[in-house]
């Protein structure tokens, strides 16, 4: 089935499941009626000890060392950076979506004060959310920059998947977390109650109600023919499904835009070793792919990751829904997690 097609059924399916009262696409709705937070029979989780990642960082290109630490129940997953390069003063900043400041080519996180950013966060809060890590303390040691008064980190892209942060979380195992006052939590997960369609020009995503999370993706590289299109289902979207089908699918890159991203200033840390790179003349000139549809794997990774900022107090982030992305990216899941908040109040 094509994009239009598919596009088309969506709409369809939206109008009628949709009440008559709403738009189609509209966004009005406050979190409380898009949204409701259940008990899922689980108790919230964090890791059993500390786990240490250093490597070379996508865009600043420079060594970038990670430490997960165990964190209360309630606390959810936050960044601590040292203030100022003074390991006794932190600054926190919250893997939340409203502490998303950019979406461009990744996801960054800024802090209140606005002085501190972390970028290139997705690989790791897709790992931490899929494999139900709720509460986790993410230290990342301060980067040097001497160009700009705003200090901007960045989380190691390691293999270019969430492969080794996976592997390095199911070697130091899972802890039942406990808050300050030694009581467990349970563990909630938001079930959406009605539609919701979001898009950005050709881009889109509709959500529709579901008992557990199903993903469909689809991505569209005409002018790249060893891509093309591509379709891939998560369905159930589970920490089984995640590990096998999707956390080790790597980021990739098309080699003849390579050039003009790093002159930009981007794109500084990234080579073979990190990303598959595709040629519209000659293909992959990495290979072999991990996955045929690779490519098509990597943003649901991506997408999983994004969808983590909904998380509140330790609590899920992914939605029970059936949801279907076509041609996403940061900004169109951004836009998409804010709308399920209720912080966008926009019309697409």
């Amino acid at each position: 089935m094509s994009w239009p097609a598919i596009r088309r059924s969506c709409f369809s399916s939206l109008r009628r499941l949709r009440p008559s009262s709403s738009s189609s696409s509209s966004s009005s709705s406050s979190s409380s009626s898009l949204l409701s937070w259940k008990p899922i029979g689980k108790l919230q989780q964090t890791l059993a000890s500390e786990i240490h990642k250093s490597g070379i960082t996508l865009h600043s290109g420079i060594t970038s060392t990670v430490k997960l630490s165990p964190a209360l129940a309630g606390q959810g997953r936050f960044f601590v950076i040292d203030s100022n390069n003074n390991s006794n003063s932190f600054i926190k900043i919250p893997a939340s979506i409203d502490f998303v400041s950019d979406t461009f080519l990744s996801t960054t996180l800024t802090s209140k004060c606005g002085t501190t950013s972390v970028r290139t966060v997705e690989h790791l809060l897709s790992a931490l959310e899929a494999t139900g890590v709720d509460n986790c303390q993410i230290h990342i040691h301060i980067l040097p920059h001497s160009y700009s008064t705003t200090a901007t980190h960045e989380v190691p892209l390691l293999d270019g998947s969430a492969k080794q942060w996976v592997e390095a979380i199911q070697q130091v195992g899972f802890s039942v977390a406990k808050d300050c006052n030694g009581n467990t939590l349970q563990k909630l997960a938001p079930f959406l109650l009605q539609p919701l369609h979001v898009s950005i020009n050709d881009s889109f995503i509709f959500a529709f109600p579901s008992q557990n999370l199903q993903i469909t993706c689809g991505i569209n590289f005409p002018q790249v023919p060893a891509i093309g299109c591509q379709w891939f289902s998560a369905v159930p979207m589970d920490d089984f499904c995640y590990k096998k089908e999707i956390a080790s699918s790597r980021t990739f890159c098309i080699h003849e835009e390579v050039e003009r991203m790093f002159n930009a200033g981007l794109i500084q840390g990234g080579s073979t070793e990190n990303a598959i790179v595709c040629s519209v003349t000659k293909g992959w000139l990495n290979p072999p792919l991990r996955f045929q549809d690779e490519p098509c794997r990597h943003k649901v990774l991506d997408l999983v990751g994004d969808l983590s900022l909904l998380a509140q107090n330790g609590n899920q982030g992914l939605p029970a829904a059936h949801i279907i992305s076509y041609k996403g990216g940061h900004t169109l899941h951004a836009k998409f997690v804010r709308h399920l908040s209720g912080f966008c109040q926009d019309e697409n």
